[in-house]
């Protein structure tokens, strides 16, 4: 059944799920900057996470994310340039280099984590623990089994 209040368009969802997302990855970014990492952008933590603990190739990495290995390359060239990710030899196999993530890398998904979990808590203290709660499992009840997912960037580009 389709809603009948006009104040609550359905296309109006959708955004405010987006704006709600924005403004916590916004303020993880206002965050980040202020402790040391100005550089950080909101497809990097999606790219730092694609690398993984193991680290990948390019062409790996492009996959995971969605997009091109040209666009993957571009992002590890930019992401090496600042000391979030280094390009090795593939011990396993010579003819390959691997990305990896660095040590300040590393630290700034640690951070990530340490400003989300702040930024939950600054939620929950607004609406109330309960309301963030629920808000949480309703969005898991309505969201694909597989909700987190690496390819956003190239689903959003695509």
């Amino acid at each position: 059944m389709a809603s009948t209040d006009p104040a609550r368009p359905g296309f109006a969802l959708p955004l405010l799920l987006l704006a709600g997302f924005r403004t916590l990855i916004d303020d993880l970014h206002a965050e980040l900057a202020q402790e040391g990492h100005p550089e950080l952008r909101p497809l990097h933590g999606f790219v730092l996470q694609a690398v993984g603990a193991d680290g990948t190739t390019a062409t790996e990495l492009g996959q995971r994310l969605g997009i091109s290995k040209q666009a993957a390359g571009k992002t590890v060239d930019r992401l090496v340039a600042v000391g979030y990710l280094e390009r090795v030899d593939d011990p396993t196999d010579a003819r390959r280099r691997l990305v990896r993530v660095t040590p300040r890398g590393a630290d700034g998904l640690r951070r990530s984590a340490e400003v989300f979990d702040r930024l939950r808590t600054q939620w929950a203290d607004t609406l109330g623990p309960e309301r963030v709660t629920a808000m949480e499992d309703d969005l898991r009840t309505m969201a694909s089994a597989n909700w987190f997912r690496l390819d956003v960037p190239g689903w959003f580009g695509g």
